[in-house]
């Protein structure tokens, strides 16, 4: 199995979603390197960066799911590193 680097750049601006945003990335905690999140109080959004090595096919899944839920944005940049495991 092939896995790549990737980072998924999430942009929240419902904070409704953000409990159903954190249920996602647990499910997908296996996957995860880091995360970082920042709150933007003047805006009231939060910014949130998550580090991925996974399959190709995970991380496609996981950001559909994150850019599905309401008021939520999510765009990848995967890296050129595949590793097979």
């Amino acid at each position: 199995m092939e896995t790549r680097v990737a980072l998924i750049g999430i942009i929240v601006e419902e904070p409704d979603s953000v409990g159903e945003l954190n249920a996602i990335l647990h499910d997908y905690g296996q996957y995860i390197i880091g995360r970082m999140g920042i709150p933007y109080r003047q805006r009231g959004i939060s910014i949130i960066s998550i580090a991925v090595d996974a399959p190709q096919d995970v991380i496609s899944a996981l950001s559909g799911k994150i850019g599905k839920l309401a008021g939520v944005s999510a765009k990848t940049a995967y890296s050129n590193v595949v590793t097979r495991e």
